[in-house]
């Protein structure tokens, strides 16, 4: 068993999915393994990771939508505001969705859907440098 650890860094230019699949591939891609668990962990209290479709884009624009009328920006509405009025909003859906994604390696493959991506979600309006930790497990 064998076992190899990362980071990936990734920017990002406003609210939104940002896919990162192929960044995820190529760091698996160069640990040589053929089956295991890879496990990615946002470092990040306003962002956060998502498995979902990846081929019709009003998918990410339907669920940007449904997370901004959940978590809506209401200065009213929170006490914590202290970076601006997409603070706590940020820190809801973070707390709504997930900041660890565990994915199966087979085959030296990520076990993904067919239509299935790996996302970092930012919740903040402003672009971010997020930095997400991998550990894969395998052989």
């Amino acid at each position: 068993m064998r076992q190899a650890t990362g980071t990936i860094e990734v920017e990002t230019q406003r609210q939104g999915l940002v896919e990162i699949s192929s960044n995820v591939t190529r760091w698996v891609a160069a640990q040589g393994m053929e089956q295991g668990l890879l496990t990615i962990f946002c470092r990040h209290t306003s962002a956060s990771l998502l498995i979902q479709e990846n081929a019709a884009r009003e998918v990410r624009s339907d669920l940007e939508a449904y997370f901004a009328r959940i978590a809506p920006e209401d200065p009213a509405a929170y006490a914590h505001d202290d970076e601006g009025p997409d603070d706590m909003p940020a820190h809801l859906r973070t707390a709504l969705t997930q900041v660890q994604l565990s994915i199966p390696l087979t085959g030296g493959a990520l076990a993904l859907g067919t239509w299935q991506g790996i996302y970092l979600f930012e919740h903040r309006r402003r672009p971010h440098r997020r930095s997400l930790a991998l550990h894969l497990l395998g052989e």
